[in-house]
Formats: C-alpha cells, structure tokens, sequence
C-alpha cells in the first residue's frame, strides 16, 4: 500500500455556496422572453425586490410597440404616449426617479428610470421596496432593467418575420387613428374658435381668454399627432447618419476603410421597422466582408426610389464571397422577411457588389386568415368590438356580459393571437381585413 493511502486528508471539499436561485431564474426568464413578455417577465423579477401596482416600458427601438405593460388593466390600458414622453424628458440618464408623475390619466407615485444608450423608459407605479431601510431593492430593479433594455434592442435586430409585419402593421394603425383624432378634435376646434370670434358675442375678455386656450389646445393637439409620426418613421438622413455611427466601432481597428455614400436628404422617410432592419442587414453585410483576408475597401450607400429603400455594398476583395456563405443566406432570410430582395454580383479577383432592395410599404394582406384563428363566437364578438374602439365597461354593457368576463375574453384573444396588447390585436385584426 502506498504512502499516499496512509495519509489522512489534509483538505475537505468545499461545499457549494448557496446561489440565488430565484434571481437567476428570473434573470434566464428575462434574458429568454420574447418581446411580446417582456414587461411580464420584468415585473415578475423585480417584484421580490419592489412591489408595484403596474410595469411600463417605452422604447422607441419597437416603433409598433412603443409601450410594453404589464400589472393593473385599470392603468396599462390607459397610459399614453404622451404621459411616457412628458415624464421621460424630465430625467437624467444616470439617476432614478422616485416621485409623482401624470400617468393613466391622474398623478401617481411613480418609480421611473432611463436606459442611457436607448433612452428607453421603465416606471413603475406605486412602488413599495421591500426592505424600505436600504437600496438593495433599487440597486437590483435597475440592475434587471438594464438588461431588460439590452435585450429589446438586441431582440429588435433579430425579431422573426411575424414580429415584424405586425409591428409595421401596428405603427400604421396608430398612424391612422391618430389622424383620424386629429382630424376629429381640429374640426371642433375650429368651429368653437368660430364661434367665439362671432361679433354677436358681446363680452370681448371672455373670447379673448377662450381663443387664446382653444388655440393653444389646438397647437398642443397637432403636436402629439406630429409626435406619434416621429416616433413610427425616421427620415432616411438620419438613419444613415445611425448607420455609420453604428458600424464606427466595427471599423475603427480593422484596418479596412468603410466610405459612406449619403443618400439624397429629401428623400421618404422609413418606417422605423425597415430603418432598423437596414442598419442591421448592412452590419452583417459589412462584418461577412472583413471575414476576407484580401480586403482593404467597403463601400455602401443607400438610396430611396418613393417605394423602397434601395442598399447597394461592394468590397475589394478577391470575390471569394458567396451567397452561400452561412452569414449571407442568414441575412437574405431576413431580407425576405420584410418581401426585399438581395442579390449579390461576385467576380473573381474584383470583389463582391451587393444589391438589397426593401419595400417601405406593407404587403397587401388577405382576410381569410382569421377564420384559421379558432375563435369561440363570443371572442369573435369582443374581437369586433375592440377593433371598433370600444372600452371594457362599453363591451360589457352591449354583450350583456360583466367587465370581468370581457377581461376573460380578451386574455384569450392575447393567446389565440400570441400578441402582448389592445393595440397589437387591433392592428392584426386590420391588417387581416376586419374593421
């Protein structure tokens, strides 16, 4: 028998330290979810840590989604743009808010932090921090939070097909119901601005003052419209100008010049699902080609016909560069997803020359689609009365039903439709032929 079996152990193994596992499962949840649960699996993670009545975030990366709700139905269906904005420009992008805010309609207490690189927003109403004594509770929300933020942006560049034409779906319904408002509240504005001016109306101070509001509410009015434009298209100068401090990081050591062709400034805006799939159809394009071990010059420039926006990349490599390569076809796909076309022109010795078209229109949708969603007469019936505007407590009077019983309803809807929202339902349901 050797000496080493004689010998007592010197050392006893370690036991394990106890981990969080409870955080960590809901870290892998947030980091898993899709875009469309996003705000659920937040509010469950930061929950242990805060306890709120309602979970809200506003990105602007999600141009069709620019809200994603989660908690109290009586504040997440009616928080608006407006509201989110409002409370976003007061903040800084380091510290957190804890305070009142305008929300849902009426001041609340409100728990509000910004994501610094996307000037994204999460707040949380009535927030009560477990431990109030210290800022562990704080410490770990924004912690969740930024990697909540993270991930929307990341998830954005690599949404599947489906997100993709419903978000672009979703960005032209609120388009279109914005104008519709607009239109709307203009026309009786004008008329009570009318009215007001009229000489029969003998008390000069009062029409005055009531013009001087009217025409301010009037002003104020057809700024949020000009607002919710902004926030579902982004003029083709800027994006480019987004584009090539995106791909600066990329370029900045490789030793291989990128030269940027401006396309022309008065061209169409893009609808902010193709910007962001342009910018990131160009990244992969530009990192396949630095792949090449002959290649010293990128050349992209983008154009816009009024229908499409048009990407042209050509490099000086050998031309070893195929459609074929895995990183190539990956991208078409993505290409396809939004009914664009790529093709690619390689000659031996002279390098690759890539041509990718994107149509910033939505392709014409057909309505049959809906008789394959396997809705119960019931759902149908509420499905109908929320692509026609209706409120709960409104549907629910018509039905003959209790508002409990249309919430029921409608969180079927969300799991027929895999959809996270009002507006989502409503948009597909548009986009599908159903008004």
């Amino acid at each position: 028998m050797s000496l080493a079996t004689n010998q007592p152990r010197k050392e006893s193994a370690e036991s394990p330290p106890d981990l969080p596992w409870p955080l960590l499962q809901a870290v892998a949840a947030l980091a898993d979810a899709p875009l469309t649960e996003i705000a659920e699996r937040l509010r469950d993670a930061t929950l242990p840590f805060i306890r709120s009545s309602a979970l809200v975030i506003f990105t602007e990366d999600c141009t069709g989604r620019p809200q994603k709700k989660a908690g109290e139905e009586e504040i997440i269906s009616r928080v608006s743009i407006a509201e989110l904005d409002t409370l976003r420009s007061t903040l800084s992008d380091e510290e957190p808010f804890l305070g009142e805010a305008e929300l849902a309609g009426r001041a609340r207490p409100v728990l509000a932090l910004k994501h610094a690189s996307s000037n994204a927003l999460l707040v949380l109403t009535d927030p009560h921090p477990a431990d109030p004594g210290h800022n562990t509770g704080l410490d770990m929300v924004t912690y969740l939070w930024r990697i909540a933020a993270r991930r929307i942006q990341e998830k954005v560049v690599d949404a599947p097909p489906s997100y993709l034409l419903e978000s672009r779906a979703a960005s032209a319904e609120r388009i279109r119901v914005t104008a519709e408002l607009t239109d709307l509240h203009s026309t009786t504005l004008e008329t009570l601005l009318a009215a007001l001016r009229s000489s029969s109306l003998d008390d000069a101070t009062a029409r005055s003052t009531v013009t001087d509001l009217t025409a301010k509410a009037l002003i104020k009015l057809r700024t949020l419209s000009d607002r919710t434009t902004d926030l579902v298209e982004e003029p083709v100068a800027k994006a480019f100008e987004r584009l090539r401090e995106d791909l600066r990081p990329l370029t900045s050591f490789s030793g291989v010049e990128v030269q940027f062709i401006e396309p022309p400034l008065n061209g169409r805006a893009l609808p902010g699902e193709v910007a962001h799939a342009a910018r990131a159809i160009v990244r992969g394009l530009v990192l396949a080609m630095m792949e090449q071990t002959d290649i010293s010059r990128i050349r992209t420039q983008w154009d816009c016909d009024g229908q499409n926006l048009l990407i042209n990349i050509r490099d000086n490599g050998g031309g070893a560069l195929t459609a074929d390569t895995p990183s190539i076809s990956g991208l078409e796909r993505r290409v396809k997803a939004l009914t664009g076309q790529l093709r690619m022109d390689v000659m031996s010795g002279w390098g690759a020359d890539i041509f990718v078209s994107l149509p910033l229109d939505l392709p014409t949708r057909t309505s049959g689609d809906i008789a394959g969603w396997n809705l119960a007469a019931r759902e149908l019936e509420v499905l109908e009365h929320l692509v026609a505007g209706h409120r709960n407590r409104t549907i629910a009077s018509i039905l003959g039903i209790s508002e409990n019983t249309v919430k029921f309803h409608i969180r079927n809807l969300f799991k027929k439709l895999d959809v996270g929202s009002r507006s989502e339902v409503i948009a597909l349901a548009h986009s599908n032929g159903l008004r």
